[in-house]
């Protein structure tokens, strides 16, 4: 009994506080459904349906105690549902085939590929000979071939010729899934195109995002023309969204400083440009005493600051982080018109709440986790030590706002870390001295420029607004420059076993919200989930889908078998083992054995007292008799013969099963497939 009544008075310490946890089950629920092998079918629908309703009526008889933990396993139960109803909503034809022909479709989205190609997003989509309950209502292509004779914008109907695909699966199991993130965004196939497009219709002008583009594009091509090099690429990307202006260089750089949130805008942006136009609004009321004694300059500044985040919204395009950074800034803004607080822990559930209802799929995204870990770090540390202040007569006084930017940085760069670590398999050692010397300018420099700018522009004035940005550009990219390329600046991580990140975050959120002695136990969620890491396998064999590629792990790192194909697999193998190798050095490595056969296509190594042969081509395949002594055949064609006294891994084979990866248990050899860890779900089919 006695356990009961600490439990209940530890339950009874959180009221008042609860709110902060709604979406935290929500959450919960959201990821249960996101990692199940199988999608749940209406019986299972039906059966959590009638247990919320019994859970609610249950939770009016427990009393005030004991009543949140059964709401709590409601919100779960409504997490999950309201995932799936998100994946019926946006279900929409994925192409089944690989296609090659003419594509005819209205524009809807234009950016760049990773190998900084042009890139459309197609709708309204015609595929020849496709009937149009089997075409895919979204496509993307990339434009990689000559120039095409039109100036691309949203709302052009073109035509072009192109080789289009699925969405392709992970390139190893249980890694990073493609085809979920497509099935969540309406895209139905992508692929690219080697011809030029040739336009069928013009975008018709009024049409908002016709203008919205018009606009973002004159803004982009007008600062790069004021501003040059990467200074001007930097200030059009933190303004417009557009990142075509800088160069591989320089976004190298960013990222090896750890610096790279600083061009994909999101809730710094968002809250540095809110807060600027917020005190300048406020600053102007003050100039008319007679107004400001009758009205609240906090509420009108909020109401100016509002229709500026969503400008500046619609502006970068609508990326998911920028909807994310505007719904926390307009949260923050509406506290402020309620009279609320603006800034808390209230306000960041509030905002999370909005997101996972709109977008529960974002839950498992690297931005949503580094966004609200970020935010609720800072929030809880700067609540816990309170605002601190300095005597204004104090010669020390300078001192406080460095020590603040540097406990701010230092939060969320602790917060952040093992989200970035685990998404991106790489951890910029001096970032946060990258980010103690470049965000000042951020903050002080180019987005209070990039404000000043808009108002002065059309009168002519410019001059001023653009000499701030460019110098907090300039300084930005030698900061990142010098720290990206200093000795040991980047190190890699191996890839965490599943259950690390929700330990994390779930250790993490306890500490913050929970009241009372017992919120330390969080770090023991944390310890358990660092501890995992720590011990994390990888796989000792991995086969690529195409069969194309394979990665044999050695004590010098992973060897692969080829410097070229499969390049994306390749790079992903390498970062999930925590090597920062490259993929031709990779292929260097001893490990894999002698290629030869035609023309060096064959190639056989021993792993755990097994052969395995990989065999490229029909021509090498035809010198092959029988299995010339292998335990495992990996072919890149469909293998015709039969009878083979060996295990055959084909096309065929693989394009069901999807990349493998074989790990050694007891001296024997388990296979795992991206299909088995995937499991049967709607973008699996």
């Amino acid at each position: 009994m006695r356990q009961i009544s600490h439990l209940s008075e530890a339950m009874l310490r959180q009221r008042g506080h609860l709110f902060t946890w709604v979406p935290v089950f929500l959450g919960l629920g959201i990821a249960f459904y996101m990692s199940a092998l199988q999608e749940p079918g209406q019986i299972f629908w039906l059966g959590a349906g009638v247990c919320a309703v019994l859970l609610l009526l249950m939770a009016r008889q427990v009393g005030v105690a004991f009543s949140p933990l059964l709401v709590a396993l409601v919100l779960v139960f409504a997490g999950g549902g309201l995932a799936a109803l998100r994946t019926w909503q946006v279900e929409a034809p994925v192409l089944g085939y690989r296609y090659y022909g003419p594509v005819e479709g209205r524009i809807l989205k234009i950016d760049r590929s990773a190998s900084a190609a042009p890139r459309v997003t197609l709708d309204q989509v015609v595929l020849y000979n496709t009937p149009v309950e089997r075409t895919p209502e979204t496509v993307r292509i990339s434009l990689v071939g000559e120039e095409n004779y039109f100036d691309a914008e949203p709302g052009t109907v073109i035509i072009v010729t192109a080789h289009l695909s699925p969405p392709s699966g992970p390139v190893e199991p249980g890694d990073f899934d493609f085809r979920r993130h497509a099935w969540f965004i309406g895209l139905g196939a992508v692929g690219y195109a080697r011809t030029p497009a040739l336009m069928l219709e013009q975008a018709q002008a009024g049409q908002p995002e016709v203008m919205l583009h018009r606009l973002r594009n004159k803004i982009s091509i007008w600062i790069q023309a004021k501003i040059s090099g990467d200074a001007g690429g930097f200030a059009a990307a933190v303004t417009t969204g557009d990142r075509a202006g800088l160069t591989p260089q320089a976004s190298d750089n960013l990222r090896g400083s750890n610096l790279y949130h600083l061009v994909s805008i999101s809730g710094m942006h968002m809250g540095i440009l809110t807060g600027f136009v917020f005190m300048l609004a406020r600053a102007g009321v003050a100039f008319f005493p007679s107004v400001a004694l009758r009205f609240s300059s906090k509420k009108f500044a909020a109401l100016v600051a509002l229709p500026a985040a969503a400008f500046y919204l619609a502006l970068a395009g609508r990326a998911v982080p920028t909807e994310r950074a505007f719904v926390m800034a307009a949260m923050a803004l509406v506290a402020i018109l309620l009279d609320r607080r603006a800034i808390s822990l209230r306000t960041v559930a509030a905002a999370a709440l909005v997101v996972l209802v709109f977008r529960p799929e974002s839950l498992v995204s690297a931005g949503f986790q580094m966004s609200f870990s970020a935010v609720v770090a800072l929030i809880w540390i700067f609540g816990s030590v309170g605002m601190l202040r300095a005597d204004p007569q104090s010669k020390w006084r300078w001192i406080l706002p460095v020590a603040m930017l540097i406990l701010s940085s230092l939060v969320a760069g602790t917060a952040t870390a093992p989200f970035a670590a685990a998404h991106f398999n790489r951890v910029a050692l001096y970032g946060l001295v990258a980010n103690l010397l470049a965000v000042p300018a951020m903050g002080f420099l180019v987005m209070p420029g990039a404000v000043i700018l808009a108002l002065t522009a059309p009168l002519g004035l410019e001059a001023p607004a653009l000499f701030m940005i460019e110098i907090g550009s300039r300084w930005i990219l030698f900061v990142a420059d010098q720290v990206a390329n200093a000795p040991g600046a980047v190190s890699a991580v191996i890839t965490p076993p599943p259950i690390v990140l929700p330990l994390i975050a779930l250790g993490g959120l306890f500490i913050v919200l929970w009241r009372g002695k017992e919120r330390w136990l969080g770090l023991a969620a944390l310890a358990c989930a660092f501890y995992l890491w720590t011990g994390a396998q990888r796989p000792a064999l991995l086969v690529a889908e195409s069969g194309s590629l394979i990665g044999l792990l050695t004590e010098d790192g992973r060897a692969l078998s080829r410097d070229r194909a499969d390049g994306y697999a390749a790079s992903s193998w390498l970062e999930n083992d925590g090597t920062i190798n490259s993929q031709a050095e990779a292929a260097e490595l001893p490990g894999l054995g002698p290629q030869h056969g035609l023309r060096g296509r064959v190639l056989r190594f021993e792993l755990a007292g097994n052969t395995i042969m990989q065999v490229r081509g029909k021509m090498a395949l035809a010198e092959v008799r029988g299995c010339d002594g292998a335990q495992i055949m990996i072919l890149t064609v469909a293998d015709e013969a039969e009878g083979r006294p060996c295990q055959v891994w084909d096309t065929d084979y693989l394009r069901e099963t999807g990349a493998l990866a074989i790990n050694i248990v007891d001296g024997k050899l388990e296979v795992v497939s991206a299909l088995e860890q995937a499991g049967a779900r709607p973008w699996t089919r």
